[in-house]
């Protein structure tokens, strides 16, 4: 195909046109008049040789070549703004980026506020965009990283990606303080028969130490399904249930919800957060600005001996 014969702009109307999935929103969307965006959908029909939005009622559904297409505008858009947004000479001062970074709320808590700042004081006229991952995300990691900039996640989910770690952290067991089930120390014959609060809980979304308690024989009797770490210890409190949270984010819990902190009652390994990225923003200078920005605050959080 020989791209010196296409019109990219028509790739921004196909765009629109599939996520709007009407010809008027589309046009408003793009701020085009309805018979310019029409000739657009025109030529796009032509090229394909698939009607793309086919009537239904009063409205369009997408053909099946079009919900493939869907993604892949996306992604092509995203790569294509990297290439136009590249400069020579970087000033962060004067940049005006948008980085949308993808973490659970337990990484945000430990990280995002420290992060937001710096990036504030450095980078003043940048915006910070803090979007919860899930399961889904994860799995398909590599291509959502080709329209963000960057996710927070711990080794062991994630491989073949540049990425940088950022602080380790303990994991330990919550309990109620009345729990009657907890006498002078928690023990494995209380993981085996307490009820849990658990994150996720899906075939490829589990804690490392999850996964390696049940290595040791170990099922946990799951009550509670949370996508929320930050939740777990109000799940707790009052309860007998007990769960697995990170050691940084266990000396947080509010001591008005009367939940304990206790040691895990087996060797789990440590959990090393890190921030992943798609090998197209290695060079990005403006991405690397960010990570820099990132690996000071993180290392500002590690030697914190609040919080280790």
């Amino acid at each position: 195909m020989n791209l010196g014969n296409l019109d990219l702009n028509l790739l921004v109307s196909l765009d629109a046109l599939l996520r709007e999935r009407s010809v008027t929103r589309a046009a408003s969307r793009m701020n085009l008049s309805q018979p310019a965006l029409s000739a657009a959908l025109g030529k796009l029909r032509k090229h394909f040789a698939d009607e793309l939005l086919v009537r239904s009622g009063n409205s369009y559904l997408l053909t099946p070549l079009a919900s493939q297409l869907l993604e892949r505008c996306a992604l092509a858009l995203s790569d294509v703004e990297r290439v136009f947004a590249a400069t020579a000479h970087f000033d962060p001062a004067e940049c005006e980026r948008e980085f949308t970074i993808l973490t659970s709320d337990y990484g945000l808590s430990i990280l995002g506020p420290d992060f937001a700042a710096a990036m504030a004081r450095h980078a003043p006229r940048v915006q910070i965009r803090f979007e919860q991952h899930s399961p889904d995300i994860i799995d398909h990691a590599f291509e959502r990283l080709r329209v963000t900039d960057t996710i927070w996640l711990p080794h062991g989910f994630l491989s073949d990606l540049p990425h940088m770690d950022l602080y380790t952290d303990r994991w330990v067991c919550v309990a109620a303080t009345n729990n009657p089930a907890i006498t002078e120390e928690l023990t494995v014959e209380n993981l085996r028969t307490l009820p849990w609060v658990v994150n996720y809980q899906t075939p490829t979304a589990y804690t490392p130490a999850t996964r390696q308690m049940e290595l040791l024989g170990i099922t946990p009797q799951i009550q509670v399904i949370t996508d929320s770490f930050i939740t777990i210890a109000a799940m707790i409190s009052g309860t007998d249930r007990i769960a697995l949270v990170q050691e940084r984010l266990a000396r947080r819990i509010s001591p008005e919800l009367g939940v304990i902190i206790w040691p895990v009652p087996f060797d789990v390994v440590p959990l090393v957060e890190a921030a992943w990225w798609h090998p197209l923003s290695d060079r990005d200078v403006e991405h690397r600005f960010m990570r820099d920005v990132l690996a000071s605050v993180a290392e500002s959080v590690s030697t914190d001996p609040h919080t280790t």
